[in-house]
């Protein structure tokens, strides 16, 4: 039996518009009610993706069209998640490429089309936002031919077709001149140009498990292509690894479809659709599902590996249980070993100290992200500073660099030039677009942390940053540390506004009144580079004597207020971060002051 079916995924730039795309590809096909009451950016279903308006993990829907079944994979477009577009293109039979209108490609739309590309994927171009007031799709169209000949594309490749879009507006034409109220020219060229996936129904069932998904009524659930065959409810099954060994066996109990946001349940898959199973609780992904006659892999390619990493520990801060409900190095270990059987992209090493994990990502984006994942889910444990990943090639250390695209103002263009150079940046071109700059650096991953929050200092929040992992390359050498050192509590307690006052002269507190504090936590960012011990805490004596009214009156700045991310770009090597499901408190390694002058002899004798 032959199913007609169209394999996609859209891949893109973060927030160049894929998300909302296909919430109109689910309308217009007719998957919700006209009445139906439909979330912008549905597929955008954790807390997380809503909060931030990116996507985190990819998503699987589908659409029926004209008898065709288009089943529908919605990517990340951040760097950091790269390891979910890498796997999930292997899942489908071509891709529509995003670009907006005006911003044009960026470092991630290389990133994906060059994985497009090598799959031999002929994409769909699709310009979108040309409603944009700078929106210039003839410049961008050139600057898409151009990146398809730098990533050697052949013949087939560069006769690419284009159409241009509103996403939010659900509009799709052939011709900037065509007039067009739906989304019509954009299924029919998918149906066209998109080929169909091979479908050999006669040959035994083999799956290549691309994704795995939890549900709490039946446990794990492998989600996959059928390379070949058909696979029917309670038929035999055999789970095997990349290497061929046999993990489990059993029959295929719950079979699932996708059909728009829902899975489900069928009797039957058929070679080249897209379905879920569930059943196998030891299916990881790059597992092989096949039927019993023939228990041989479906081959499968590793990702590009982590390029950074960070120390998870076991809170042991005066303050340790007194707002978490996970707190022991077991609950830390089972937690972060969930992570890594669906997150490809990370991964988690024991270290000597039982209480300490190194887990390993893409970036602080990714690393950020499975923090305050963790953090809502009512974890406590504290992080150390990120750092890279080095590698040894031909005997010589190398480490990885990324591509950085900044847009920013002609004001600041000198500034931002600057502070990349610093942090040991070579610029590879520099293009000026009316009153803006878009400078591009090859820079080493460790150069840019704590960078992106010095930028938006600088541009005073106009500066736009992009950044893709590029290679691994020669260690670059030194790169100066943290301009500004920190402000220590000296004492545990609560901060009082007295005391504040005395030290405003001292750098920015990031601690206000009323806040309990301990010693050795890091209340401020000292104005020198050095760091300095202060007591917060103190008190104003009191005596007998009246005070005026403008003595009692205190005035003081107010606290710096710091992101998840802003704190994980501020710690130093000394360093680390508090995280509990209410608090994130940056503290020193060693609490007492006598102990981190004894490390840091240590340290210098070394």
């Amino acid at each position: 039996m032959i199913q007609d079916i169209r394999n996609i995924a859209i891949i893109a730039h973060v927030d160049h518009g894929k998300t909302t795309l296909v919430d109109q590809m689910l309308k217009q096909s007719g998957t919700f009610r006209e009445n139906q009451q439909v979330a912008e950016r549905v597929m955008d279903s954790g807390d997380l993706e809503k909060e931030r308006g990116i996507t985190i993990s990819s998503k699987n829907t589908a659409v029926l069209w004209e008898g065709t079944k288009i089943n529908i994979v919605d990517t990340p477009g951040h760097a950091d998640f790269g390891g979910e577009v890498e796997r999930i293109l292997k899942m489908v039979n071509g891709v529509i490429l995003l670009v907006d209108a005006a911003e044009g490609p960026l470092p991630q739309t290389k990133f994906v089309l060059r994985k497009s590309l090598e799959l031999g994927y002929r994409p769909i171009v699709l310009i979108n936002k040309i409603d944009r007031g700078d929106a210039r799709p003839d410049a961008v169209l050139n600057e898409i031919f151009d990146l398809f000949v730098t990533l050697d594309a052949d013949n087939d490749q560069l006769d690419f077709p284009v159409l241009y879009a509103i996403g939010i507006q659900g509009m799709a034409k052939e011709h900037l001149s065509d007039e067009s109220d739906s989304l019509k020219p954009l299924f029919k060229k998918i149906i066209d140009h998109i080929p169909p996936p091979e479908q050999n129904p006669d040959a035994s069932f083999k799956m290549l498990v691309s994704n795995v998904d939890w549900n709490d009524y039946v446990g794990r659930i492998a989600v996959g292509r059928v390379e070949q065959g058909t696979i029917v409810t309670n038929q035999e099954i055999v789970l095997v690894d990349r290497k061929g060994k046999q993990k489990m066996k059993g029959k295929a109990t719950k079979l699932f479809t996708f059909n728009g946001l829902n899975r489900e349940p069928v009797d039957q898959a058929l070679a080249g659709d897209i379905f879920a199973m569930a059943g196998y609780d030891a299916v990881e992904i790059g597992d092989t599902l096949t039927d019993i006659s023939d228990p041989t892999p479906i081959e499968y390619y590793d990702i590009d590996q982590p390029t950074m990493a960070m120390y998870f520990r076991v809170n042991n801060s005066p303050f340790a249980g007194k707002e978490g409900d996970y707190v022991t190095s077991n609950m830390i270990k089972d937690r972060l070993n969930r992570e890594i059987r669906t997150n490809v992209s990370i991964k988690v090493s024991a270290t000597d100290n039982p209480d300490i994990f190194k887990v390993a990502g893409r970036g602080e984006l990714q690393l950020s992200i499975l923090i305050e994942t963790m953090r809502r889910e009512g974890f406590e444990f504290s992080v150390s500073r990120p750092e890279v990943l080095l590698r040894e090639v031909d005997g010589k250390v190398h480490e990885p660099f990324e591509e950085v695209v900044v847009d920013v103002h002609n004001d600041y263009s000198n500034k931002v030039i600057d502070n990349l150079q610093k942090r040991k940046g070579i610029m590879t071109s520099m293009v000026t677009e009316g009153e803006n700059n878009r400078i591009e650096f090859k820079v080493p991953s460790r150069g840019l942390i704590g960078f992106r929050g010095e930028m938006m200092t600088e541009t005073r929040g106009t500066g736009i940053m992009h950044q893709q992992f590029f290679a691994y390359e020669p260690y670059a050498g030194e790169i100066a540390g943290r301009t500004r050192g920190a402000l220590i509590a000296l004492e545990q307690g609560d901060v009082t506004p007295y005391a504040l006052e005395g030290l405003q002269d001292r750098g920015q507190f990031i601690s206000e009144p009323g806040d309990p504090v301990y010693m050795g936590q890091v209340v401020g960012i000292n104005k020198r580079s050095d760091d300095m011990v202060v007591n917060v805490v103190k008190r104003k004596n009191l005596t007998n004597h009246r005070a005026t009214q403008t003595s009692d009156s205190v005035k003081i700045s107010q606290a710096k207020k710091m992101s998840l991310e802003q704190c994980i770009e501020f710690l130093d090597t000394d360093e680390l971060l508090e995280v509990t499901p209410k608090s994130l408190r940056i503290r020193k390694l060693y609490l007492d002051p006598n102990d981190r002058k004894r490390a840091q002899k240590q340290k210098e004798m070394a």
